[in-house]
């Protein structure tokens, strides 16, 4: 595609943004589009995520941009893929408010992708850890099902393999009580272990012995609960409302 102009991009952003997508290659690049002094001007920023498959914008850089000028876009790549936005591109762009530009490398080719009110159905959604992952689900369940809105927590890759505990350290702060014991009730969250030496997995308990949860390279679904499911958790906790 050849660059254009749009009121968030100018061809000298889209060409500095496909050079910096170049240069980062094979890993993800992220950046900003600024406007300063009434032009529009691409600010390289460093991606902070551990894999190559996605991005963490550094909050520095973006604090950086924010004091230069007017941030109108958010960047990044797609290395070896099309610029076609995924479902978690999509959900970032609705929770930034920008437009963002979608660069695939080393082609060159981009996309843009605009905010219009998408949100993730609850089944079959794509796994992306941080974005669309088991707490995110659970997250949008309490909000779409019941009107709760959870805080949401930074979960940096693998945090369970680097000694944090998120899960039972967050429960609490998240308006949930411990009920590890008591007859399951729907809307319970089940904290599960995997792997890990900490619970490092949950979901949301739907009754009639029904789990809805988001494994890691999967989809979302409903499974059943009792055998494996049941045998791996470590605690139940309810939301203190539906006490």
């Amino acid at each position: 595609m050849s660059p254009v102009v749009t009121p968030e991009f100018s061809s000298a952003a889209v060409a500095s943004a496909v050079a910096h997508a170049r240069a980062d290659f094979p890993r993800e690049s992220c950046g900003l589009v600024v406007r300063v002094a009434g032009e529009l001007v691409y600010r390289p920023c460093r991606n902070l995520a551990a894999g190559q498959a996605h991005f963490h914008l550094a909050p520095e850089d973006f604090a950086s941009a924010e004091s230069a000028g007017e941030v109108v876009a958010v960047v990044h790549s797609h290395p070896n893929a099309s610029p076609e936005p995924s479902e978690a591109d999509r959900v970032m762009c609705e929770r930034w408010g920008l437009p963002w530009l979608i660069i695939n490398v080393p082609v060159g080719h981009w996309q843009v992708l605009y905010p219009s009110g998408y949100r993730a159905p609850l089944l079959g959604r794509e796994f992306s850890h941080g974005v669309l992952d088991c707490f995110s689900l659970i997250r949008d369940y309490y909000r779409e099902t019941l009107g709760l809105e959870l805080p949401d927590f930074e979960r940096p890759d693998d945090w369970w393999a680097k000694g944090g505990n998120l899960y039972l350290e967050g429960y609490e702060k998240a308006g949930f009580v411990d009920v590890t014991g008591s007859p399951l009730r729907e809307h319970d969250v089940l904290l599960m272990q995997l792997r890990a030496k900490v619970p490092n997995h949950a979901g949301v308990y739907l009754g009639a012995d029904v789990v809805l949860h988001h494994l890691q390279a999967s989809l979302s679904k409903r499974e059943t609960y009792s055998g494996f499911w049941a045998r791996v958790t470590r605690k139940v906790v309810r939301h203190r409302t539906l006490c």
